[in-house]
């Protein structure tokens, strides 16, 4: 958290409005060129914008919604609340990102809408996964909570399909404190998802008292961001360019010292794409031991999510995935964010490569 926030918050808390006003707006305007678009909303988390991005998409009782068990429950969780069903896609294990190839197996009649999840800040194959959807009249929606600031094609995240989700939460690469955006490809999304967040209530339009709402004509939530948290998200924002930098800097230094160990391989990442390395993962044999290893060595490491489709909620969409079983077998994420010293870059490597027994061995 900058030093610097604390003369424009103050400013915020003392000037009478701290609810969602100017402040919200100017952050939606400021976050505008990193989505590609000026079709964001600024949100008071990033389970609401899916939550919402659902509703956009006229998800309801009885639809079908493929999705990603590899990823934090606040993904899936809001299928569940809008009264839909998951169907599980299987994940490609070399990514973790969801496989295009098994989403078309899924398809039916009851799908209205696919969620793509960028493991670790990677994008998922946004390509094939926008043909699917446009070929058989379903939305997708990607949970880009992992990924503010990664690229496509050279497009930004943000800029690709029908809606995408961001999070501000405590550690991801901005924070509000808590919040989210949700970007709307359509105008009319954008304009609809505005009334939405705020009980379905247009804010900007013309009234007799202003403390009294004009008719509502669909129903909505309390979704939006406020000045306070929106104050905090615009000074962040002149700090992410550099830090996103480095936490590519750390992730260029561990893909060197790693592709030539055995047993102990990083993800496989193309290069027609950037991630933002929210995560740094790992695919390890011996997957106990060596977290052990980490352990004694006083470096953090896990798995970071648990996969959704064991949890007892989802009972009901159960099947095999043996990608998943792969990689939640292998997989598991080291630090590699902005605020290591390149002492603790060199550090971590030099306990990994020389893990022992033979998974330091050299090719």
């Amino acid at each position: 958290m900058p030093k610097s926030v604390m003369n424009p918050l103050e400013k915020v808390l003392f000037s009478g409005y701290v609810g969602e006003g100017p402040q919200v707006e100017r952050f939606e305007h400021k976050l505008a060129p990193w989505f590609g678009s000026k079709h964001a909303l600024a949100l008071n988390n990033g389970t609401s914008s899916i939550h919402l991005a659902l509703r956009l998409a006229n998800v309801g009782y009885g639809d079908e919604v493929i999705s990603t068990p590899m990823t934090c429950v606040a993904t899936n969780e809001p299928v569940l609340s809008i009264g839909a069903k998951i169907v599980w896609a299987d994940i490609d294990p070399s990514t973790g990102n969801i496989d295009s190839e098994d989403v078309a197996k899924k398809i039916t009649t009851k799908t209205k809408a696919i969620i793509a999840v960028h493991w670790g800040g990677y994008p998922c194959e946004l390509e094939p996964l926008n043909t699917l959807a446009s070929n058989h009249g379903i939305k997708l929606i990607e949970d880009a909570c992992h990924a503010f600031g990664a690229t496509y094609h050279g497009k930004p995240i943000g800029s690709i399909s029908d809606y995408t989700c961001f999070s501000f939460q405590a550690i991801k690469e901005i924070t509000t404190i808590d919040g989210g955006a949700l970007v709307c490809k359509s105008k009319d999304d954008f304009q609809r998802g505005r009334l939405l967040r705020w009980y379905g209530i247009n804010r900007k339009g013309n009234r007799k008292d202003f403390r009294c709402e004009a008719d509502i004509t669909e129903s909505g939530y309390k979704f939006h961001m406020n000045d306070v948290a929106a104050t905090i998200g615009i000074e962040q924002l002149k700090y992410v360019r550099a830090n996103l930098k480095k936490n590519r800097q750390n992730a260029a230094q561990y893909n060197n010292a790693f592709s030539s160990l055995a047993n102990i391989t990083p993800l496989r990442y193309k290069n027609d794409r950037a991630s933002s390395y929210w995560l740094y993962t790992l695919r390890v044999k011996n997957l106990p031991v060596f977290a052990e290893w980490m352990k004694k060595a006083k470096i953090v490491a896990s798995q970071v999510h648990a996969r959704n489709d064991l949890h007892t909620i989802f009972k009901d969409s159960i099947t095999d995935l043996p990608g998943v079983d792969e990689f939640t077998s292998r997989q598991i994420c080291i630090p590699v964010g902005w605020w290591l010293t390149h002492k603790e870059v060199s550090y971590i490597i030099d306990k990994i490569a020389n893990y022992e027994p033979c998974l330091g061995r050299r090719r």
